[in-house]
Order: structure tokens, then sequence, then C-alpha cells
């Protein structure tokens, strides 16, 4: 077929590569240029810390639809567009150490034992609290050091709520907070008879030791633990469990504790004021808690009593015994059986080590043959009731470790075991609505827990 116009003149040849020419060129400027697809996937980088092993990446997630290669080629075709996405950056973990507070270490002895930077025990002792400056064996004491073993930070645990925590921030400045937690209170319910003794059977219970030691301390001024137990005695009581992420850390306050103590039928009940005062009183409001204690020391045989006609073991001749004596361990602690003003501490002839404590105008109490006194019982101290003035010893004329104890009301001898103790303040009128309410609760409580016996039942 002949070729149009001037078109035939040209041979077929030249016309063929001039139309190949031509295709090439409309593609490149007629067709748009590819773009990069639409779907990118990115990836965020997380640097680990120096001592935490690198983690896989996870793969990107793909559509049904799309190829690996796709995947790959749009990768690619990301990296020359600017990133949109930075690296996250993880802090490095932080190194603790720590030591535990020895008898006699300050923060100057803990620093310098621990080759930290002196300078810096200044600064953290200017900022901490003046409580907290009076380190108490057995605490931990923990920090972060720089490299030039300064502190970056610190903390002194108080107990597993609380702790003293001081931080540098950017700057360099050291910054102080009191750093404190919530713990759970659960109420638990206990109760036992006794046939031993009430650390024995109460233990076996599964009362902690510390709660039996508190329950003694509530009733100790109407029962005498070494003298008035008897088989077949009962309590019942509810205390607090405290609890901290799930798991037991300690126990709280006694609720309420019932006694029935050869018929007396005995109930404490706890109560917090609104200024937070706490104490144990009676379901009718009148103070558990008398001006003494009936004896300054804890569940041991009373080996002498008040006697004016007794016979010394030591001098062999009648010589009044105007005292109790308890038989105990060397060592065991001696309370001081109320609030007073220690008037003597030192040695007393055949008394040997002697404290003795005035309790406001009327009362007095002595306390005999201690083997050393506590680093606060010192002539013109004030002292509070259940306080440790010293301990069981045998100095001065003693056969063997033993306190003896000593009652004087306005200057005369009484026997400690059988004198009418005073009481001490009942609830406030202004609180007793509300105690009563709360009196009735707690009473209603401890019974549907299952309450012990009653006292007619021993009558």
């Amino acid at each position: 077929m002949p070729l149009p116009g001037r078109l035939q003149y040209f041979p077929a040849p030249h016309l063929i590569a001039a139309s190949a020419l031509l295709l090439l060129l409309a593609v490149i400027f007629v067709l748009p240029s590819p773009q990069p697809s639409q779907r990118s996937v990115t990836t965020k980088l997380v640097i680990p810390a120096a001592d935490e092993q690198p983690k896989p990446l996870a793969a990107p997630t793909q559509n049904s639809n799309t190829s690996d290669a796709t995947t790959i080629a749009d990768t690619q075709s990301s990296e020359t567009q600017p990133s949109a996405v930075e690296p996250i950056i993880t802090e490095p973990q932080l190194t603790w150490e720590e030591d535990t507070i020895k008898p006699g270490d300050s923060l100057s002895t803990l620093f310098e034992r621990n080759t930290l930077r002196a300078a810096d025990m200044l600064e953290v002792a200017a900022k901490l609290p003046k409580d907290a400056l009076k380190l108490q064996p057995g605490q931990t004491l923990r920090w972060v050091r720089s490299d030039d073993n300064g502190v970056l930070h610190l903390e002194i645990l108080i107990s597993p709520l609380a702790r003293h925590a001081l931080a540098r921030d950017e700057q360099g400045k050291l910054g102080y907070q009191l750093l404190e937690r919530d713990a759970e209170y659960r109420p638990h319910h206990a109760k036992a008879t006794i046939n031993n003794s009430l650390f024995v059977d109460g233990t076996s219970a599964g009362i902690p030791e510390e709660i039996l030691i508190e329950l003694a301390g509530i009733f100790g001024w109407d029962i005498d633990f070494a003298l008035d137990i008897r088989e077949g005695d009962q309590f019942s009581l509810i205390f607090e469990e405290v609890f901290l992420d799930g798991e037991k850390i300690g126990n709280g306050d006694i609720l309420i504790a019932r006694f029935i103590n050869n018929g007396r039928d005995l109930t404490a009940i706890r109560f917090e004021d609104d200024e937070g005062n706490s104490s144990y009183y009676t379901p009718e409001g009148r103070s558990m808690r008398k001006a003494f204690l009936r004896n300054p020391i804890d569940f041991f045989r009373i080996s002498s009593r008040f006697n004016l006609s007794r016979k010394h073991p030591v001098l062999n001749r009648i010589r009044a015994h105007k005292g109790t004596d308890y038989a105990a361990p060397r060592g065991t602690p001696i309370k001081a059986a109320g609030d007073g003003k220690i008037t003597f501490a030192g040695r007393k002839g055949g008394y040997g080590n002697v404290v003795i404590i005035q309790h406001g105008s009327r009362y007095q109490t002595l306390y005999a043959h201690l083997s050393k006194f506590n680093r606060n019982a010192r002539k013109g101290r004030s002292i509070k009731q259940g306080q440790i003035i010293g301990y069981v010893g045998s100095t001065g004329l003693a056969t063997g470790p033993h306190l003896h104890y000593e009652f004087l009301v306005d200057g005369v001898h009484r026997d400690s075991l059988r004198v009418k103790l005073p009481k001490a303040e009942s609830i406030a009128k202004s609180d007793k609505p509300q105690f009563l309410q709360h009196a009735q609760t707690m009473q209603s409580w401890l019974e549907s827990n299952g309450d012990v016996a009653s006292a007619e039942s021993f009558e």
C-alpha cells in the first residue's frame, strides 16, 4: 500500500527508525513519572539499656494482597523521603548499691565505708530531715553513684511503706522527698483456749507473737500473766494484717479483744479520736489503761512475794521483804510501771544497780538488782509507762538473776500485787456517743466471727 503525501519519497528503514524515536519521546515526556507507593512501612527503633539484651524487631504487618517484594520496594522508596519517626531512647536502668546500718553507724561512716564522696555526704545531711539522720541499726541505705563516686540517688528505708529519697535533677541539684505507699489492712479473727500459757496456746492458734505481746499489754493492768492465768481461760480478738501488693508484710493493731480469765469477762475496744489519739476502753468507755502496770516484767515466775517477816536468803536472818521478786533470765527487759521522773539511777548497797521513779506526788516505784541500765534511764529524765529502764541481773545481795520491785504510796511500802491501782482517764464526754456506737459495732463483729464462751460458763 503506497504511503500518503511526501512520506512516499523516504526510504522505509528511515521511516521505521523515526517512528520508534517518536514513540520513545512520547513515553518520556507525556506519560507521568512513577510515584512511590502510597503504602509505607515504618519501624520504631528502641535502643536497649547497656545491661539489656537487644530484642529482635517485629516483622511489619502486611496486607494480604501485597507481596514481600512490594513491601521491600516501598520501604526502600520511603528512605528517599525525610523520616517522620525518630528513634526512641530509653534511659539505662539504675545500678543500686546498698548497706545495712550497724550499731554506731552515722552518715559519715557509711559514706567512708562505701567510698562515697565526702562533699556529697554534707549535701545529703543538709537536705535530710533531722529525724532521718538518727539512723537505726537494721535500716537499709541504698544509693546510685556517679563515675566520680558522687551520689546521684540515695534512699533510707524506714519501712516497706516509707522511705527518705534524694535525687539530682538535670542541673545536678539535690532534691528530697518522703516517699510513702498505701498498704491494705485486712481484719483477721482468732481465738484460743489456754491449757499451758498465753504464748504457747496463742501461737498454736496461729496468732503472731507480736500480737500476743500487744494483747498482754492491753490487759496487763487487770491480769497478771505470771500469776492470774488459769487453765481453761479463753480469749478472742480481731487484729489487722498488713498487705502490700497482695503479700503480707506485717500486722497492725488489735481492734477488739475479749478475755475470759477465771470467771472475769474483760473486753477492750480500740478507739481513735478526731485528733488521732488512740487507746483501749471497756465497752462502757472506761480506760483499760491504769496509771500503773500491775508488774514491770513480762510472763516470768514470782520467786518471792511481799512479806514483812521473810528470812533473807543471803543474810540468813529475818528481814522484811518490802517488794515482789520476779525470777527471769539475765538481760530480760524491765519496764517503767508508770509515767514519771527518774530520781535515782545507780548503785545502792545490797540492792545493787537501782532505778527509782517518782510518779506524781504520791507514788514511787523501785527496781533493783539490774545487770545494766538502759541508756535513757538517767537521773532527772522523764519516763513513759512501758519504756525500758534496765535489764534483769543479780547485782548486790542476790542469789540469782531476778528483779526486785517495790511500790510505795505516800512513802509507805505496799504490796504491788494487791494494791488498788489508780485509774486513767475514761473516754471524753464529747467522744462518748460516737464511741458507744463504735463499741456496739465492734462487739457484734467479734460475735459474728465466733466469740469465746461467756463468763457464766466458768462459774
